[in-house]
């Protein structure tokens, strides 16, 4: 299947601020979120991004909308450039692709009612007046929504989590988006409403055959909605692999350590500790070779000296580990 969106060694540091002694010394210190990022997304496809907090997901994934600009690398989209974006080409794009945020409760103004931030986009993109009104319907109803009238007029406090965060899925998708980024969709919603939420998810995709990246760190979340996995871990890609081999046969020491963590409703499950010591190192000093050598049980002196590459082990399989 043809790539719909494609990064080739994308890079990404946020300069931070300096200290006296960096200022005297010349220092540029920096976050370093991703560091030689490169994968595709096929079109049509259903791709997760997992790792622990500060492993460069969120940024990856606002990277691939445009909503930030990489250090270094290069991004296509559809075969085009990102770079080269401007004018009527970027609002172009703007259109065919949408961002369903973690916190519905942040994600709508709350001085508009529903119906006004659900015809945002429509009114951002130029969509002749006349048509609005169907549009915000026909968004409703495909997040089950139908009772469309008693929501309009209310502003997001009188709704519930579950409510709300249905309510962004229909802004997301009421351009009818070729690309969909969910970052963390169900983190922030109770627990009784997640399920519900999901399969609206991947009813969504699978009916408007949408192109979807899931940042998360649930695994059960990701083994029910995608089809393949990319794992992160300070800024790289560590693991790639259809979703079942990664939890099944996950073969980097790190992606072991995340699907030992799972919690299994099993009173025999083993309570011994996980296979990993230590603390994420300082994205703004990163270290030298594996990032992950620092906490892994199976480190050596190559692991210091030089970085893994990503590289095949088995049918669509890609780790980036010396042990391979």
């Amino acid at each position: 299947m043809a790539a719909l969106v494609e990064l080739r060694d994308v890079v990404k540091h946020f300069p931070v601020t300096r200290t006296l002694g960096e200022i005297a010394r010349g220092a540029h210190p920096a976050v370093h979120a991703l560091d030689g990022v490169t994968f595709d997304v096929g079109d049509g496809d259903a791709v997760a991004i997992v790792g622990e907090s500060g492993c460069g997901k969120t940024t990856l994934g606002r990277l691939m909308l445009k909503l930030v600009e990489p250090t270094g690398g290069a991004i296509t989209f559809a075969g085009a450039p990102m770079a080269g974006l401007a004018g009527e080409r970027l609002r172009d794009f703007r259109r065919q692709v949408q961002l369903v945020f973690q916190n519905p409760f942040d994600a709508l103004n709350p001085r508009f009612t529903i119906y006004r931030a659900v015809v945002e986009p429509l009114i951002n993109a130029g969509i002749d007046r006349a048509e609005h009104a169907d549009r915000v319907a026909s968004a409703f109803r495909r997040v089950h929504l139908a009772d469309f009238d008693r929501y309009f007029d209310r502003y997001p406090h009188q709704l519930s989590g579950g409510q709300l965060q249905r309510v962004v899925m229909a802004r997301a998708l009421v351009l009818g988006p070729r690309f969909l980024v969910a970052d963390e969709p169900v983190s922030m919603l109770d627990v009784s409403v997640r399920a519900g939420i999901l399969a609206l998810l991947r009813e969504v995709r699978e009916t408007m055959g949408l192109t979807a990246v899931y940042i998360s760190h649930d695994l059960a979340l990701v083994r029910y909605l995608c089809e393949r996995t990319l794992v992160m871990y300070l800024g790289r890609i560590v693991e790639d692999a259809p979703t079942e081999e990664i939890v099944r046969r996950p073969r980097h020491p790190y992606t072991q350590a995340l699907v030992a963590a799972v919690p299994v409703p099993d009173p025999d499950q083993s309570r011994q500790p996980l296979p990993i010591k230590g603390n994420v190192p300082d994205a703004r000093e990163p270290p030298s070779g594996c990032s992950f050598r620092d906490r892994c049980p199976h480190a050596m002196a190559r692991c210091a000296a030089e970085t893994p590459a990503l590289r095949a082990v088995a049918g669509g399989h890609h780790v980036a580990c010396h042990l391979e």
